[in-house]
């Protein structure tokens, strides 16, 4: 794929969203590395009128990966931001990554540690409320425990319990489902799916839009590629050939999958897993994607 990538010139920045309900104040979900050249590339979001101003009021994170989160840096020298994140999150962003560390030097960014299911006024009409979905911590982060060596670790992420638990309180890993309280429209961004849960199950009900973790196709894909066995699933993404079935639960939602990984054969328009997602009325989210519900 990064072969025919680079022949065609159809390369995939890394994963990012900006919203709005107001059409001034946006906010991204994730800051990748690639944010300079995605800020870029997108008008709404460009600098000014004033000195270091500019329309990008804070950044949402879903989990503490390094793709979603060392594009902060690049954000250092603007307006103030606020940043929202899982408890978990923040925290080894001040330990193991010390990215806050670092940036607290730089007094721009004030840090917010979401509730999961408490709304988050984002603007007039925007509201953002974060969705449990898994705990599974960031490589840099180091195991949970001292012996949970990988040939130890369980085959798949688990699921969360039927009520409570510290998973659902404190999670690694969030969707965030967007509602926009004068239009009607909602939207659920879920980059990172370990598991198709009852917590995702209810954010998607009613939902406009769904933009799902497509990162592989398949479960065995690394080692279709690459020859690295690592399943798809224990790597903390449940594949698009498990987790499109179940969006047809949900026939009167858009359905759109992001973050596809270099080795995802769906990125390819002429592709049979492309053409399987079509005839299931599902699409892949393309750079510069422009949504309004």
């Amino acid at each position: 794929m990064c072969a025919r990538s680079r022949q065609h010139g159809t390369g995939r920045t890394q994963d990012c969203l900006a919203v709005t309900g107001d059409g001034r104040r946006w906010h991204l979900i994730n800051a990748s590395p690639d944010i300079r050249a995605q800020i870029l590339a997108t008008p709404e979001l460009a600098a000014g009128p004033g000195w270091r101003e500019t329309p990008v009021s804070g950044v949402l994170l879903t989990d503490g990966e390094l793709d979603h989160t060392i594009g902060l840096l690049m954000l250092r020298e603007g307006s103030p931001l606020d940043v929202y994140g899982p408890g978990p999150v923040l925290d080894i962003l001040r330990n193991s990554f010390p990215l806050r560390l670092i940036l607290d030097r730089y007094g721009s960014l004030t840090w917010h540690t979401i509730r999961p299911g408490t709304p988050v006024a984002l603007d007039g009409q925007l509201s953002a409320r974060a969705i449990p979905l898994g705990v599974k911590r960031p490589r840099y982060a180091g195991p949970a425990v001292p012996d949970a060596s990988p040939e130890n670790a369980p085959p798949t992420q688990p699921a969360f319990p039927a009520a409570g638990g510290a998973e659902t309180e404190n999670p690694w890993v969030v969707a965030y489902r967007f509602e926009d309280r004068l239009t009607g429209g909602s939207l659920v961004y879920a980059p990172c799916v370990a598991a198709w849960t009852r917590p995702l199950d209810t954010a998607l009900a009613a939902a406009s839009c769904v933009i799902l973790d497509g990162t592989f196709f398949h479960d065995d894909e690394m080692l279709r590629t690459t020859g690295q066995d690592r399943p798809a699933r224990t790597m903390g993404h449940l594949p698009i050939a498990d987790s499109y079935q179940r969006l047809r639960a949900y026939p009167a939602t858009r359905k759109l999958y992001t973050h596809l990984n270099n080795t995802n054969p769906a990125q390819a328009e002429d592709s049979l897993e492309r053409a399987t997602l079509e005839a299931a009325g599902i699409g892949v989210a393309y750079d510069g994607l422009t949504l309004d519900l």
